[in-house]
């Protein structure tokens, strides 16, 4: 995401800025004294590698930019990346599966940090009746997908009050990442036709549940499937993929809704 050629100075200001953190701050944050971080910043100072970890980790920087640092300050990557279907990766994927399929009939998907989907349940699908087929082609984006007029936003009742959470959560992954992809993709979803009212950066909240949660009211078979969602998250991977992996769980948000996922996944 960022060129690897900038100073490492230049990287940690800009990581630090990003955190809206002082040099006072960042530097009683890591025990070193704000002279000793303002010259590293400047690139008076060039930093041991488990310095710039160190930075690193109390800026919570991804994984991935993680290694950008190391390579800038002249070390090597320490944080390997590996596909997901890497068999050093296979105990994590059998848990992945198992968190999935245990989930049922409740829908459940696993995403990287770009939304695409890394894969999902049973449940998932029929729930998809009427997408746009090229919606569905891999690589699918769950992003895309939700809130795409040919996916399932036209089929989302709570559409405004749905598409001012998920774009409110890509922002705040931006700004922890400065990821350009993101960057692109939400560019993309404020540019889809929609009503003034779904574009409001405050829509009004679903009476039932304000103030609680943000529920995804989804048309399905001619009724409101009500769902509360959850992400989970692995709590410490020294893998760039892992790192970047997220389950999105829905679980019924009224006895209604549980019983018609039951009937649906029975009838699959």
């Amino acid at each position: 995401m960022q060129t690897v050629t900038r100073p490492i100075g230049g990287h940690l200001r800009e990581w630090r800025q990003r955190r809206h953190l002082s040099q006072l701050a960042l530097a009683c944050d890591a025990d070193i004294s704000t002279k000793h971080l303002s010259f590293i910043e400047t690139g008076r100072s060039l930093p041991s590698r488990d310095m710039v970890l160190r930075l690193a980790e109390r800026l919570e920087v991804p994984l991935r930019e993680r290694n950008l640092l190391l390579v800038a300050a002249g070390y090597a990557p320490v944080f390997p990346q590996r596909p997901l279907q890497d068999a050093a990766l296979g105990a994590a994927r059998n848990v992945i599966d198992l968190v999935l399929a245990g989930h049922e009939p409740y829908p459940a998907l696993a995403i990287d940090r770009h939304w695409t989907l890394v894969a999902a349940n049973k449940a998932v699908a029929p729930l998809l009746e009427g997408v746009e087929a090229s919606l569905l082609r891999p690589p699918i984006n769950a992003l895309r997908l939700g809130l795409h007029p040919a996916g399932l936003a036209p089929r989302i009742a709570n559409f405004a009050e749905w598409r001012a959470h998920l774009l409110a959560r890509l922002r705040r992954q931006i700004d922890i990442t400065g990821d350009p992809v993101l960057v692109g993709l939400i560019n993309e979803i404020g540019n889809y036709p929609t009503t003034d009212d779904a574009k409001s950066d405050r829509p009004p909240p679903n009476e039932e549940y304000a103030d609680i949660v943000v529920p995804l009211e989804l048309v399905t078979d001619g009724r409101v499937l009500s769902l509360f969602s959850m992400t989970t998250v692995f709590g410490t991977p020294v893998d760039i993929t892992l790192s970047e992996l997220a389950i999105e769980a829905f679980l019924p948000a009224d006895a209604a809704t549980a019983e018609a996922l039951h009937r649906l996944a029975a009838t699959a």
